[in-house]
């Protein structure tokens, strides 16, 4: 209640004191090709909604430690896996084995999003190597 604002910060003192990770970070996440939203993750896995514009494509990447699954739910997925594309619709899925070089973009018109699972002993988004990328990170 807005009247009860002023105990929000005691509210997320207590969350630090139990190691709730929602107490220091936010569980959406912004990109310039659109948006991700942790879902539910543990020590080895993790489950996100990714959101990609139209046009838009994420880094061509790799990752050292978690390989991914994704399940698209809505538009249509370029993915590229080792210089191999492969077009994906509504409901259908593909799997990123850990240390392959992969792409994931938008070639449509309506938003793509997918559910990913990601699974490996270290999930951080700093594990991520970057090949080529048009935004310039």
């Amino acid at each position: 209640k807005k009247n009860q604002s002023e105990n929000i910060k005691k509210l997320v003192g207590e969350l630090q004191v139990k190691n709730i990770k929602a107490a220091n970070t936010h569980n959406k996440g912004y990109r310039p090709w659109g948006f991700y939203v942790s879902i539910i993750e543990d020590k080895r896995w993790q489950v996100k909604i990714i959101h990609v514009n139209p046009g838009a494509q994420l880094s061509l990447q790799m990752h050292h430690h978690r390989s991914e699954h994704w399940i698209v739910v809505t538009g249509t997925a370029l993915v590229e896996i080792n210089e191999s594309k492969k077009l994906l619709s509504e409901n259908e899925s593909i799997y990123i084995p850990l240390g392959c070089k992969h792409r994931l973009s938008n070639p449509g018109k309506l938003d793509l999003i997918l559910i990913e699972v990601q699974s490996g002993s270290y999930l951080g988004e700093d594990d991520i190597y970057r090949f080529k990328d048009d935004y310039g990170r």
